[in-house]
């Protein structure tokens, strides 16, 4: 099929290449020059592992292309919106400026008979909002396939889905011929596109549009009241004794509960968490649905209340005083195998030891190039040994591969205090406290955690020594 792809950040551009690579021909488009070029040379504006990879095979075959000009789409049978829909500025809700700005420049372009499928996270009532954009155009078709990508495995979750979601006009009833049982409209166009997918057998759901444009946000509130959850109790771990590890790991073998999205750490950030459990308050609170505004509400607190808790316990590893002292970040982006750093937990916490007059030095093994231009407070270094050098305290933030990997010994002759607070608890503690480390996590029973194997108070003899 010809299709078009509207906006290519993270979502179109991924949607834009796998596209290509099942067949179809596609053209994406956006009004930044600069990424268009780059895009169009086979070079991702970000990093994905594997994206690159189907962008340079998209252009060898000629499938793929990239426009800044919206009449490159005309031909095009599908459309879909990809373009951004942040947090606004002046609320919990999602900014719908560029979608509603895509689509009118689109229009203009659009064939008859032509299919516009949204695929952004949207508040319930966007898509009413869109048709009245489109006005007269009654011959074209409009319908909604939200998407379930995640950062660092986007291209695997884009090629090799858990489901596929099919929002159309009257829903599934209206979807299907009632005799046949064949798709028609939206459905059918959908099903051309992902017919690859369709025959692998992934599942399909096809359902009213109120309920694609919200299921999007449900699952990510769902998730990341799963996550706030295991924070929460780590807290309450870490007063009583207990080691969340172990304690989520028990919960995890409920098959009830299961241990995705279990692990007690610092907490979520990124583009996609923490707008949609605030657009869903949003949307729950101008329903008078208060249950839900009142749960991602503490959902939202929690997670925040890890960032100020982190820096509260780097501050009690360095007795007490951030002040003056050298400490090293390790990782920038709000999460591995990804350069994004919006609303970043590691960065938040660099900028908050920062603020309380520690020396911070920050690396990360993809991001520090977008970091160090939104945060001159802070230093960055591209190599971990060189970040490491004269350190008083490290804070492992992000659980990159290369940290998890990273030896105590070595890290050791590089530091001038060997201690190490493991937020995202990862490491391997007792080896490190084997090296002669102080190590502490979120949960995992500090008590223990602090103490050498001769029986010292590891945590106090840190603290004195200071002080000196």
């Amino acid at each position: 099929m010809k299709i078009s792809v509207i906006g290519c950040g993270y979502l179109g551009a991924v949607h834009a290449a796998t596209l290509a690579s099942m067949g179809h021909t596609v053209v994406g488009i956006d009004v930044d020059a600069a990424k268009v070029d780059q895009l169009g040379r086979g070079l991702a504006p970000f990093f994905e592992p594997g994206l690159d990879e189907l962008l340079r095979d998209g252009r060898t075959t000629g499938r793929l292309k990239f426009s800044t000009d919206f009449a490159a789409a005309a031909s095009a049978q599908v459309h879909f919106l990809c373009v951004g829909t942040p947090q606004s500025k002046t609320s919990d809700g999602a900014d719908l400026t560029f979608l509603v700005a895509a689509t009118e420049a689109l229009l203009p372009h659009l064939a008859r008979g032509a299919v516009v499928v949204g695929k952004s996270t949207v508040p319930v009532g966007t898509v009413d909002m869109l048709r009245s954009v489109l006005g007269a155009r009654a011959d074209v078709q409009l319908g909604w396939n939200p998407e379930f990508l995640r950062q660092g495995t986007a291209v695997k979750d884009t090629l090799v889905p858990d489901r596929l979601v099919y929002g159309v006009h009257g829903g599934r009833a209206a979807a299907f011929n009632p005799r046949s049982g064949a798709p028609r409209g939206v459905t059918a166009a959908l099903d051309a596109v992902y017919e690859p997918l369709l025959n692998a057998g992934i599942p399909r759901l096809v359902c009213n549009f109120a309920t694609a444009e919200l299921i999007k946000s449900a699952a990510n509130a769902y998730l990341a009241t799963k996550v706030s959850f295991i924070n929460a109790i780590s807290e309450l771990c870490d007063a009583s004794g207990a080691d969340v590890a172990e304690l989520s790991e028990a919960m995890g073998m409920d098959p009830r509960i299961g241990n995705r999205y279990m692990h007690a750490g610092l907490g979520f950030g990124g583009g996609c968490l923490p707008k949609d459990i605030r657009s869903l308050r949003s949307q729950a609170d101008a329903l008078g649905v208060d249950p839900v505004n009142d749960l991602m509400s503490v959902v939202d607190a929690v997670n925040i209340r890890q960032r100020t808790r982190t820096v509260a316990v780097a501050a009690e590893l360095c007795g007490g005083a951030l002040s003056g002292r050298a400490i090293t970040i390790l990782g920038a982006a709000f999460k591995p195998e990804t350069d994004d750093i919006r609303d970043s937990p590691a960065l938040d916490v660099a900028a908050r030891l920062a603020a309380a007059g520690a020396h911070v030095t920050v690396t990360d093994p993809k991001a520090v190039n977008h970091a160090w231009l939104r945060y001159p407070q802070l230093r960055f270094e591209a190599s971990a040994s060189r970040a490491l050098e004269g350190a008083e305290l490290v804070l492992l933030l992000t659980e990159w591969d290369e940290y998890r990997r990273l030896s105590p010994m070595v890290a050791g002759g590089l530091v001038r205090r060997r201690a190490i607070l493991d937020a995202r608890n990862v490491l391997d503690g007792a080896a490190w406290r084997a090296e002669g480390w102080v190590v502490r996590g979120l949960g995992t029973n500090p008590r223990v955690a602090v103490t050498h194997a001769d029986g010292r108070d590891a945590g106090a003899e840190f603290s004195a020594a200071t002080q000196k």
